[in-house]
């Protein structure tokens, strides 16, 4: 087969596997759709550029992590995150798009209204900064949320200085500041039901990502 038929019967593979991709599973997420349209374009990638299985697998898993990618560093930074946050509620899980998540509960990072750092979030975000500085590829996001008490008022920024306050920190350990995004979500993205003590102190939280970029990202 010539290489322009075959970049043809690739780019009619992925035609085919979009259309079932979208028709059939009609109870997919869009996050879902989109990371498997990911894979498809990335398999044709990987075929058109090596034209062979394993450059395909490879092609396919760039293509669904839209740029980021799990590696060994990424998988040590988990193992050491679980260790350091172990009996603190906090929560380390792997994203669907290949970020490490870290959800943080209130109760060991800020005070009710307030956004002054805890001594208990301190080693925690000395863990999550260790070894950062060299790794530059490596790119975070920090995501403030309160509860429902209180107003739009107050707890839009309350959330915005709380991400703020560990982003100060982390630059204080060595991490750039170019390197961080932080935003702040208010009560409008909720984890827990606002109508119970449990639930409002679920809520109020921090978000910290942790993603890794893909080679020439």
């Amino acid at each position: 087969m010539t290489p322009k038929n075959s970049v043809l019967t690739a780019v009619g593979t992925a035609a085919c596997a979009v259309a079932v991709l979208l028709t059939g599973c009609a109870t997919a997420t869009p996050e879902q759709k989109g990371a498997g349209t990911g894979a498809v374009i990335g398999a044709v990638a990987g075929q058109i550029l090596g034209r062979d299985s394993r450059s395909s697998a490879i092609g396919a898993g760039l293509g669904a992590l839209g740029g980021y990618v799990w590696s060994k560093n990424m998988e040590d930074k988990k193992r050491a995150m679980e260790v350091a946050t172990a009996g603190t509620g906090t929560v380390v899980t792997q994203t669907a798009d290949n970020q490490l998540k870290l959800s943080i509960p209130n109760d060991i990072s800020f005070d009710t209204g307030r956004y002054d750092i805890k001594p208990n979030l301190r080693p925690i975000l000395d863990q999550f900064a260790q070894g950062l500085s060299q790794q530059v590829s490596m790119e975070v996001k920090i995501v403030g949320h309160t509860d429902n008490t209180g107003s739009d008022a107050i707890n839009n920024p309350l959330s915005v200085n709380r991400a703020q306050s560990a982003r100060d920190y982390l630059v204080s350990r060595g991490v750039s500041a170019s390197r961080m995004a932080i935003d702040g979500r208010g009560s409008r993205e909720p984890i827990a039901d606002n109508a119970s003590e449990s639930g409002r102190a679920r809520n109020r939280r921090i978000d910290i990502f942790l993603a890794e970029r893909a080679a020439g990202r």
